[in-house]
């Protein structure tokens, strides 16, 4: 019986501190990372109101103005999982990629199971921080995002937007994946 296929989809969320426990995610953005105009972007209604002015300033997203025009995060979460599954052939297996994908993901898997009880991607993540260490060796104090960008001639800095970040991710990721098919690597999507 063949595997399912894989489905890449590189996410990249906005969030009002650094963990779910006490700060909201307050936005997500994702796309397909090998067809990266097949887009999601959704900001979330927070969930509590503790904030770190610096992640707010970093994001330009406000609490206040997220209460009153974000989506609901269950509602969110639901429009996520839609997407996400839509994304995804019969069979096949959505695959979570992003960069340093521990931080997005805790706020991803922690939502996804707080409002709908169950993650789409269940335990699927890939984080490029770490294919970049197994595909060139790199210690992992050189794996930061203007090291990586720098070896594929790509931006250095995030918008700090999650849908163009999200983007942004898809592209270095596609970097890194021409970079093994040079170096006969035969899993690869294509």
């Amino acid at each position: 019986m063949p595997e399912p296929s894989e489905v890449f989809i590189s996410v990249d969320v906005e969030t009002a501190g650094p963990h779910p426990g006490s700060h909201a995610l307050l936005a997500i953005g994702a796309c397909l990372a090998l067809e990266p105009e097949r887009t999601f972007y959704v900001e979330l209604q927070p969930d509590r109101e503790a904030a770190v002015p610096e992640a707010l300033a970093i994001s330009g997203l406000s609490l206040g103005g997220l209460a009153e025009h974000g989506v609901p995060p269950a509602e969110a979460m639901a429009q996520f999982k839609v997407w996400t599954l839509d994304q995804t052939p019969p069979g096949g297996r959505p695959v979570f990629v992003a960069f340093n994908a521990p931080f997005d993901w805790m706020f991803v898997a922690e939502y996804f199971h707080r409002y709908l009880g169950r993650n789409p991607f269940g335990h699927s993540a890939l984080d490029l921080k770490a294919f970049y260490m197994g595909l060139t060796g790199a210690p992992w104090s050189e794996t930061a995002l203007h090291h990586v960008a720098a070896r594929y001639g790509r931006r250095q800095e995030l918008a700090h937007h999650a849908l163009s970040d999200a983007q942004d991710q898809a592209a270095l990721f596609r970097a890194m994946l021409a970079e093994a098919r040079q170096r006969g690597w035969s899993w690869l999507p294509s």
